[in-house]
């Protein structure tokens, strides 16, 4: 069997920075278990699966699909990077015909659109509620050390915690924080974080100013120990950043290693539109 596969930097528009994923194009059923398997062997944060939902469709031409997401180590209800690079290999290499592209996924229908150089994901807006840190203190801890919290949010819908460092700390500091993820696994005691968002306010002087927030996201329970750039994560950040700063309109940077700019608007129906650049870096097949 061969299947076409594809690797995108998404959320840049350089190669090599950004957030890469793997996309693979299914032209027909794949069992099961090679789902998990390709992704393993792909060993990136994010393999991607599009798969044709009806027998005549065309990568060409239609525009709705199957979409999948599954890391090295399960596959995940949600996730914004590797939807932006599908969409991408649509666009830019199927050069699909269609202007909006629907996916079906365990998330529900999530949309992609072409806008200028970016490409626009329509996402779900998740909500976050206030959470009391005795229950997460060590969580935190080995997090971040004796670093001063502002606030602290739970997300119940993508059992994210959302720590947000005190306004206090330049971007440098996030930058530089040194976190060691696989720890987080033991201090976990609650069950119910599967995923750790550091976020500080960003700064309107200085050399990075234009940038509303910065962050860093950690998902060891996923196999992930630091995630470059993340749509889902921003899902939340969303919804917690635009109450905050009373703004829709938002730009985003992620402060990993590889780094990355999201562009934010949230809409009036109560999601959240997430636009990004891309770089395809590689084109080849999988054979097996």
């Amino acid at each position: 069997m061969q299947i076409p596969i594809f690797t995108v930097d998404a959320f840049t528009n350089r190669p090599f920075s950004g957030n890469p994923a793997a996309v693979c194009l299914l032209e027909n059923d794949l069992d099961e278990d090679l789902h998990q398997k390709i992704a393993t062997e792909m060993n990136l944060s994010e393999t991607a699966f599009i798969r044709r939902l009806h027998p005549g469709d065309d990568f060409t031409k239609s525009s709705c699909f199957g979409l999948r997401w599954f890391t090295p180590a399960n596959e995940v209800p949600l996730c914004g990077h590797a939807t932006l690079a599908a969409s991408a290999v649509l666009f830019h290499i199927q050069k699909n015909t269609n202007s909006v592209l629907t996916f079906v996924t365990l998330s529900g229908e999530l949309k992609a659109r072409q806008v200028e150089d970016r490409i626009v994901l329509d996402l779900p807006l998740y909500s976050t509620y206030p959470q009391v840190l005795q229950e997460v203190e060590e969580l935190i801890k080995a997090a971040i050390g004796d670093m001063i919290v502002q606030d602290l949010r739970y997300s119940p819908d993508t059992k994210k915690l959302l720590v947000r460092l005190s306004d206090a700390y330049e971007r440098s500091v996030l930058e530089e924080l040194q976190v060691n993820a696989q720890r987080f696994l033991s201090a976990e005691k609650t069950g119910k974080v599967k995923g750790l968002i550091l976020t500080l306010k960003g700064n309107s002087s200085g050399k990075h100013k234009g940038h509303d927030f910065y962050s860093r996201y950690f998902a060891p329970w996923y196999g992930i120990l630091e995630d470059p750039v993340t749509g889902s994560a921003h899902a939340v950040l969303s919804s917690y950043w635009s109450e905050q700063l009373g703004k829709k309109e938002m730009l985003a940077f992620q402060c990993s290693c590889r780094g990355g700019e999201l562009k934010i608007s949230l809409r009036n129906d109560g999601r959240v539109d997430i636009a990004g650049q891309i770089a395809i870096v590689l084109r080849g097949s999988l054979t097996f």
